[in-house]
């Protein structure tokens, strides 16, 4: 294996994961939900939902798709660095890739993590998740370092910012230049998010995103939230996207466009969160609706997770702060 990657000999992808079939869909939801007060109607009605589908979440098949073109990214730059790919929930699951990688003769590895947002869960835990899969592997396996944030990096912001375009065109013409512009992203508790920096990074996200769009201040933008979890007597970050289309049709808002900036990978969140059951309630509120698409195959992002691993320094890998995004007490 040669490392000409500064210091580092393999990249590993690293993403939340989603079931392929019928039979997935039961292990991953309990992977998921593993330790979290959930309530039993709210994991039936989940499970439900992906049985609708045939039990598959497109996040897998981007991700493989994202490997691929990745590697074949860092080929075209002259670049022999293998490319793995681990998940939290889902096979390939974390574990197994590390395994895979020790028995490949990595050494050393940097991680790139497909969500750039500040919190527990989609920061820290997945910091947890790999160093618990490096001591399961046991002897041998590789050290696994960070990349560092980088929310507002332009591979993100462009191809949202072109997304969200090609949303609104879609929208009937009569109602495009007044459409509400909605930036939908995970909802999380109200005392995880105070202490961190996942909303006011998803608020950047939204403002450098709709200034692409729209500098000259013409469409009201506000940020929103989806995929709620928790027992309803746990306060999460709101408005709902759904209540808030119900709320701006009552207005007189006629015509919608989300943009998912808290999802850069393609996932069954947005699909029936936002096609599904957003769509349906603007559709009963008599309101345009599109959603703007996810980024994850657009050459900007591909290049973007390249530039970030070869430009990674290992002298300056990323360490998180004892009291950084603090996970919720059980």
């Amino acid at each position: 294996m040669i490392d000409d990657s500064g210091g580092y000999d393999a990249l590993l992808l690293v993403a939340f994961g989603g079931p392929e079939s019928i039979d997935d869909v039961a292990p991953f939801l309990a992977r998921v939900t593993a330790g979290r007060p959930i309530p039993p109607e709210r994991l039936a009605q989940v499970a439900d939902r992906y049985r609708s589908v045939g039990g598959r979440s497109p996040l897998n098949a981007r991700l493989r798709t994202l490997q691929a073109t990745v590697a074949e990214q860092l080929v075209d730059r002259g670049v022999n660095t293998p490319v793995f790919w681990g998940n939290r929930n889902a096979d390939p699951l974390l574990v197994d890739t590390i395994a895979e990688m020790r028995n490949a003769g990595v050494r050393r590895a940097v991680a790139w993590v497909a969500s750039p947002y500040a919190s527990y869960s989609t920061c820290r835990q997945y910091t947890e998740d790999i160093e618990r899969a490096r001591t399961a592997v046991g002897a041998g396996a590789p050290v696994v370092d960070r990349i560092g944030g980088h929310h507002d990096h332009p591979g993100l912001i462009g191809p949202a910012a072109d997304r969200l375009v090609e949303a609104l065109d879609r929208l009937p013409a009569d109602r495009r230049d007044r459409a509400h512009l909605l930036f939908s992203a995970h909802s999380i508790p109200s005392t995880m998010a105070a202490n961190c920096d996942y909303v006011a990074q998803l608020q950047e996200v939204a403002r450098l995103v709709a200034q692409r769009v729209d500098p000259a201040g013409r469409h009201n933008r506000e940020l929103v939230w989806q995929s709620r979890s928790g027992p309803p007597q746990t306060s999460w970050l709101e408005p709902d996207v759904g209540d808030r289309i119900d709320a701006l049709a009552a207005a007189g808002v006629d015509a919608v466009v989300v943009s998912p900036i808290g999802f850069p990978v393609e996932n069954f969140e947005i699909v029936w969160d936002l096609e599904v059951e957003a769509a349906g309630r603007a559709e009963r509120a008599g309101v345009a609706f599109q959603r703007a698409a996810a980024i994850d195959d657009d050459q900007r992002f591909v290049d973007m997770v390249v530039d970030l691993f070869l430009g990674h320094d290992p002298a300056s890998a990323r360490t998180c702060r004892a009291d950084c995004c603090p996970p919720l007490p059980h």
